[in-house]
């Protein structure tokens, strides 16, 4: 069986993916860091839809976590492999360059850019092993394209996460296995309650912020047999915000 892992699948982004997945007849494995209560209602939605899912608590940025509950998870379904993984997880820690901890930088890097490392290095050779492959998607950012002020450490995190979509696709197409990145621009979640929405819309040609859905619905399609020929690709869904 063909599983599905969402990182940071608990809120926002990551439970409308999660949902999305599961529409499509996935198995889906929710990763969750500390919000259980929120996590297990994502799994409790599927499950009344009808769909499977199970929780997967680690934290993405720390290595032997990963590491860990990833390959116990493989030892008890020896007969599985997670095909599709999107790696969602992310946080922000927004500040002017000059003002910014150093822990600031570390932890946006560590959960955004390490967390795809350590994740897709653990679960890429069983893609690649298998007949019918596997999907990767990466959630980046507009600010991994344009860069956005105040978040120099997000931005950084986002375009690396980029760079790494475009070089992983290149080693991982001969194996049947697809790497692309999907850039939000302003979407309605937890992550942009904080922000001013009413001023920021204006910016927006659509004069609107995304919604999740939205989102999951391209990420449902990268995952999908009909984008089996997309790769290395970072699509954009914004609004056209540029």
């Amino acid at each position: 069986m063909k599983y599905a892992l969402v990182t940071g699948g608990s809120r926002g982004l990551g439970r409308a993916i999660c949902c999305k997945l599961a529409e499509m007849g996935i198995p889906v494995l929710i990763n969750y860091q500390s919000n259980q209560a929120a996590a297990e209602e994502v799994r409790d939605i599927i499950r009344s839809n009808g769909g499977e899912a199970e929780l997967l608590r680690f934290d993405v940025s720390n290595e032997s976590e990963v590491t860990e509950v990833l390959s116990q998870w493989e030892s008890n379904h020896p007969e599985d492999y997670i095909a599709y993984l999107v790696n969602n997880a992310g946080i922000r820690r927004d500040n002017v360059m000059f003002m910014m901890p150093t822990s600031d930088w570390q932890a946006v890097m560590n959960t955004s850019l390490n967390g795809f490392f350590y994740v897709t290095r653990q679960l890429l050779p069983k893609m690649m092993m298998r007949k019918h492959g596997g999907r990767v998607v990466n959630m980046a950012s507009l600010s991994g394209l344009k860069g956005i002020a105040g978040q120099t450490n997000y931005s950084a995190a986002k375009a690396g996460l980029i760079g790494a979509t475009k070089a992983l696709a290149q080693e991982a197409a001969a194996r049947n296995v697809t790497v692309n990145a999907v850039a939000p621009g302003f979407i309605e979640t937890d992550m942009t309650k904080d922000l001013p929405q009413e001023e920021l819309q204006k910016l927006v040609p659509m004069k609107r912020f995304g919604k999740p859905e939205e989102v999951a619905a391209l990420v449902g399609f990268l995952c999908s047999d009909a984008a089996s020929y997309i790769t290395g690709e970072v699509i954009s869904i914004n609004g056209g915000l540029y």
